[in-house]
């Protein structure tokens, strides 16, 4: 069986290339060109340390070749870098700039990894796609689920709810029965070199590593960045904001409101360029609209059913009741109300440690 293992050059995809060594697969290791050349160029020599914390640079790419030599597996580049400008850069410009909040890992997951990714090296003979995440592809009469790793701490199954059904027969989690620690373990143990790498910073393809806001500021062209007015529930004028793109609903630090220690975002208008603040208790909501509805079990019977439901990856859930209200949407009604679920993040449905779906908050 011919396994591909995506080989970022951090602990985690290092130690899982290692397991499926021992494991005497007929193994290869590819990464994931993403950053465009002159990204790369932009950013100097000068910064150099923070390239290296970038997934998928020019660096990480030469940490991943030194563990593919180590471990005896031939190493390959996959430029998809045209690709993840075109479906991840330009739609985390257009949610920012719509006054909603990306969730770039969860898309880069579906139709990168295991969307462009996968099809490349299964048009190539590869039977299997391997990659370092903390989660597990189970199997129950027959079916193939998503679920939970081990280690619920860095369980990473939110972020790969959007991948397709029909892509689980061919992934592979190595990681998926252990915890980071373990991980860290057979690193040390085992001389793999990315055993203290830190993990990748938030945005992935921040070349300069100054941040979204300076990302945004770099690569909008048009100004997203005018102030507006900051107003209260009731409409009241109480300050002004740096331009909507620096913003994100349940936001609390950064406001710069005199006498509004307190105060959260509510809404953030795009169109008026105005965002409303309030105080903790307005934030918290027990109805979400989701739209782009994709599920990982059958769909059978599905008009009114509980789910544990997770409208962020740090959250730990909570008990709602999913409605579909057509194939594409749905409501979530949740036993207790929520804090400020953002327009544009997942909501990810769970059945005990399976994913069992999962829709993007419109409202």
């Amino acid at each position: 069986m011919r396994v591909a293992v995506l080989l970022s050059g951090g602990v985690d995809s290092s130690v899982a290339a290692f397991i499926l060594k021992k494991k005497g697969y007929d193994l290869s290791a590819f990464t994931i060109k993403t950053w465009r050349d002159e990204s790369e160029e932009e950013s100097g020599s000068a910064n150099d340390e923070k390239k290296a914390k970038i997934c998928c640079s020019s660096t990480a790419i030469e940490h991943a070749r030194h563990t593919a030599a180590l471990l005896k597996i031939p190493h390959h580049v996959v430029d998809l870098s045209k690709e993840f400008f075109e479906k991840i850069e330009k739609y985390f410009i257009d949610e920012y700039i719509s006054g909603r909040t990306p969730n770039p890992c969860v898309h880069c997951n579906s139709l990168i990894k295991f969307g462009d990714c996968l099809n490349k090296l299964r048009a190539v003979g590869i039977s299997t796609i391997a990659t370092g995440h903390y989660a597990r592809v189970l199997t129950r009469g027959g079916n193939y689920y998503l679920a939970q790793g081990k280690d619920k701490k860095y369980d990473q199954s939110y972020f790969l709810c959007d991948i397709s059904k029909e892509t689980l027969p061919f992934i592979e989690f190595p990681l998926g029965e252990l915890t980071k620690s373990e991980v860290r373990k057979i690193a040390k143990e085992n001389g793999l070199s990315s055993a203290e790498r830190k993990s990748s910073q938030d945005i992935c393809f921040d070349s300069r590593g100054e941040g979204y806001g300076e990302y945004m500021a770099s690569h909008v062209t048009r100004n997203v960045f005018a102030s507006g007015d900051v107003i209260n529930k009731n409409g009241e004028i109480l300050g002004r904001h740096k331009g909507v793109a620096f913003y994100t609903v349940g936001q609390r630090r950064g406001l710069g409101i005199a006498g509004q220690n307190a105060a959260y975002i509510l809404k953030i208008d795009a169109k008026n360029n105005v965002i409303t603040i309030g105080e903790k208790k307005d934030a918290m909501k027990s109805v979400i609209h989701l739209t782009g509805l994709k599920w990982l079990i059958s769909e059978k019977a599905l008009e009114s059913r509980k789910f544990l439901v997770k409208i962020r990856y740090n959250s730990p859930g909570s008990e709602g009741v999913v409605e579909k209200l057509d194939a594409d949407e749905c409501v979530v009604r949740f036993k207790k109300p929520q804090f400020a679920p953002a327009p544009g993040q997942a909501a990810v449905f769970y059945e005990d440690d399976i994913v069992a779906g999962s829709g993007w908050i419109a409202k």
